[in-house]
């Protein structure tokens, strides 16, 4: 199996435990935050910048101004007029391209779809389910109360498609950015572990 997996994910859908067991079971390195914390060595950022910067992105119109309508596109500019934001964004992909280049892996999150898209050997998943599924996990995973895990699938699936569809100029969530999409709350988690497999088998034929 030499294929990268990215995973992308509704929050409550259990993409991410769904990503480390499909890593374990592959016996390939498996990346999220260790993304984060590889980046902010590399880059000398602090952690917590690289955590904010997806949490700021709560308004795509405000998020757009904020970082400087995705000045990072534009050549003309030059690196010094990106913002914080979108610097720690090249860190955070130069950090992707690294650990893809190293072999496979599973990377959770983060625009990988998006920054490997040239790379051939990459399969992409989406992870979606129903919201009553969805505020189960949260209220089981998370200890959250049944209105608070209803007001993060609200929030955090914002602010992730805002997140990624600013830096990525794509839309988050659509079919066609994706290899495979499954829904975890019609065939639960570890079906959906099972059907990557099975599909990472025939990927590229």
């Amino acid at each position: 199996m030499n294929k990268v997996i990215t995973i992308s994910r509704q929050y409550g859908s259990g993409g991410r435990e769904i990503g480390a067991k499909l890593a374990a079971k592959l016996s390939i390195p498996f990346y999220d935050n260790e993304i984060i914390t590889r980046a902010a060595k590399e880059s000398g950022f602090a952690e917590a910048a690289f955590e904010n910067a997806e949490n700021k992105a709560t308004n795509s119109l405000l998020y757009s101004i904020a970082m400087g309508m995705n000045t990072y596109g534009n050549q003309e500019l030059g690196f010094s007029h990106l913002s914080l934001d979108d610097r720690i964004y090249l860190a955070q992909s130069d950090v992707i391209r690294k650990v893809a280049a190293e072999g496979p892996c599973v990377i959770v999150g983060r625009c990988a779809d998006y920054i490997l898209k040239d790379m051939k050997n990459v399969v992409n998943v989406f992870i979606w389910a129903d919201i009553p599924f969805r505020i189960k996990r949260a209220i089981e995973v998370e200890n959250l109360s049944p209105n608070k895990a209803q007001e993060n699938i609200l929030k955090i699936d914002k602010r992730r498609a805002n997140y990624y569809n600013y830096h990525a100029s794509e839309k988050w969530g659509r079919v066609e950015n994706y290899h495979l999409s499954l829904k975890s709350s019609f065939i639960g988690i570890d079906n959906c572990v099972d059907c990557i497999i099975e599909f990472l088998k025939h990927a590229g034929q």
